[in-house]
């Protein structure tokens, strides 16, 4: 059964945007593509290993990890949203023999018992939106082994990340009264400075603690109307207009097509982003 903890977060990614996300999970696998690279890079997940995917979404890196480490191996992937989880479960069941088997569990990483059975614990930006994140990462902890690690993504501050950036300013002044992310809060960027991050970690009894500056430019979208669609409905200005009414929506994806179109031309869209690569041990 899965926790109430989190029943704001359950019920944002079981709702209007859990079935967005996972109609274009596409576009967002092809957007994370270059830290997801980094983030297996830096795994370097072993043959046989058993991991925890937290927040998988709709299967990308539960599908890879799976893959990296073998029949040999076992994955469960975690997350709130069970329509991304049915998108997740359709994907692997086109996949070729030779990759472990994954569990796709509808769960809250917050506070589930897992069990202290994985080698490893992953996550590509999944765990920024826990209620109580230093229970949810002591939760992780208690999931892994002695001598298991954590390898998880996280962005940076948004002014380091134009592909928020650059559009949100763009259509905040036709949104005056939208209120700034507050610090502290589940959002993307609640883990933006390492000194909030590392306590929580070590908190959660985490050690040897790394966070690693990523950098690089993230493709979200082949035209400019595909990147306008993109950052309005999938990246952290959705939020601000989720509530809006449909002149106000329509207006704010027409400026940042034609912000794109003027900077871009009519070919891909591609902006800076910078995340924290962070790795752990129990």
């Amino acid at each position: 059964m899965t926790s109430t903890l989190n029943q704001d977060q359950s019920d944002y990614w079981n709702g209007e945007v859990g079935q967005r996300w996972a109609l274009y999970h596409e576009a967002l696998d092809t957007a994370f593509a270059p830290f997801t690279e980094a983030l297996f890079a830096r795994a370097a997940l072993p043959p046989g290993a058993r991991v925890l995917d937290i927040g998988c979404g709709a299967g990308d890196t539960a599908l890879r990890a799976a893959r990296q480490v073998g029949s040999g191996g076992h994955v469960t992937a975690a997350d709130l949203s069970e329509p991304l989880l049915a998108v997740g479960r359709e994907r692997a069941a086109r996949e070729a023999p030779g990759a472990a088997p994954i569990e796709w569990l509808r769960a809250d990483a917050q506070d589930h018992a897992f069990g202290a059975r994985f080698d490893h614990a992953l996550s590509r930006f999944g765990v920024m939106f826990f209620e109580d994140s230093t229970a949810a990462f002591a939760n992780i902890r208690r999931s892994l082994v002695a001598g298991g690690r954590m390898s998880f993504l996280c962005w940076r501050n948004m002014a380091e990340n134009a592909w928020v950036t650059l559009a949100r300013d763009a259509v905040l002044p036709i949104l005056p009264e939208a209120e700034a992310p507050q610090p502290g809060a589940p959002g993307p960027f609640r883990f933006a400075a390492p000194e909030t991050l590392l306590p929580i970690l070590e908190a959660a009894g985490f050690h040897a603690i790394e966070c690693e500056p990523v950098d690089r430019m993230m493709r979200v979208g082949d035209t400019p109307e595909a990147a306008a669609d993109f950052v309005a409905t999938r990246g952290p200005i959705a939020r601000l207009l989720r509530e809006r009414e449909p002149d106000v929506k329509d207006a704010a994806l027409k400026i940042i097509t034609a912000l794109f179109r003027d900077r871009f031309g009519s070919g891909p869209v591609e902006l800076g982003a910078a995340c924290w690569l962070v790795t752990a041990r129990t």
